[in-house]
């Protein structure tokens, strides 16, 4: 079906024909969007069409000056930018705070540097398809993979960038805490609260895990806020989605609950973290010799057998050479 569709464009429209048609199925597709793009829904809040007042007055509000410039110009298209569901909304924002990006148009930017790498590349795919087939004749397979592959890689490409950021940044929290709820059995034991302990810990780990002292920092502050502690508690465990830092909040809620010591439920955790610390070291070294056998068999046996049968193999052939 490729091959026929790619002769009636070559026949109708020369050698590049299929390039064009692809050209115009992508300008197209974007022609249909900007409607999209552009509308802007009228806001049903008083406070925010008050605000847009004091912008077009001159006037910036203390709101705006924390948002800063860079929100107000992705605020006309954050309709296309931004999910419509509040449940993939929160998931969204949810995926990014795990990531570390806690700004709040950070839902926004992302889908907006997936919008540029996806079309940016594109473009760039079709230049180069355009001056490989005037050069050459190519295939249909080749001119798809080479306008379309491009384009597909940038608008994953963030998407990825944030997985990665999440993974790297729940190993260094889960390198960190064994040693957190150490610093901060100590300090409960030496008179510190809990909440002067946090701040403690979120102050010492900086240097070290920074994500980690993040999370305490954030604790923190919601507390001096005037929040729940044992709601600040959850949340931090739904935000970071680790199962260590979710059994330590399970253990403060219930200790908190039924009225038991702290201290003595924070050295219990503690060893718990420090055994499986310890647990995990061993799993990677025991996993080490099965990660080395292939290494091993690619590059230890056959200069192995070179060196053991070479000079057979030399041998022989001399011989053979000789005699004949």
């Amino acid at each position: 079906m490729l091959t026929s569709l790619q002769t009636a464009l070559t026949d109708n429209f020369g050698p590049l024909g299929p390039l064009l048609a692809i050209g115009l199925l992508g300008l197209g597709l974007i022609l249909a969007v900007l409607p999209t793009m552009l509308k802007k829904q009228p806001e049903p809040f008083a406070k925010l069409k008050a605000q847009r007042e004091n912008a077009a007055s001159g006037k910036r509000t203390g709101a705006d000056l924390r948002r800063g410039d860079k929100t107000d110009k992705l605020d006309k298209f954050a309709n296309f930018l931004e999910p419509q569901d509040a449940e993939t909304m929160t998931a969204s924002r949810l995926k990014m705070m795990r990531a570390g990006y806690r700004a709040k148009n950070a839902v926004r930017m992302f889908h907006f540097a997936q919008l540029v790498l996806g079309l940016g590349l594109l473009t760039i795919g079709v230049i180069y398809a355009m001056i490989v087939s005037s050069r050459q004749e190519v295939s249909t397979q080749f001119m798809i993979m080479a306008t379309i592959g491009p384009g597909g890689a940038g608008y994953y490409l963030p998407q990825y960038w944030i997985q990665r950021r999440a993974q790297t940044r729940q190993a260094e929290i889960v390198a960190g805490f064994p040693d957190a709820l150490d610093m901060m059995l100590v300090c409960v034991e030496a008179g510190q609260s809990l909440d002067q302990s946090i701040n403690r810990v979120a102050k010492e780990s900086r240097a070290g895990y920074p994500a980690l002292a993040d999370e305490f920092d954030i604790v923190a502050h919601e507390v001096k806020a005037g929040k729940e502690r044992v709601q600040v508690l959850k949340d931090m465990s739904e935000r970071v989605g680790i199962p260590d830092v979710s059994s330590f909040v399970t253990t403060l809620v219930q200790s908190a609950t039924f009225g038991t010591s702290i201290a003595e439920a924070l050295r219990v955790y503690s060893n718990e973290m420090r055994d499986k610390r310890v647990m995990r070291a061993e799993e990677k070294a025991n996993t080490l010799p099965t990660k080395l056998t292939l290494g091993t068999m690619l590059f230890t046996v056959p200069p192995l057998m070179i060196i053991l049968i070479g000079p057979s193999v030399y041998g022989i052939s001399k011989s053979l050479g000789g005699g004949g």
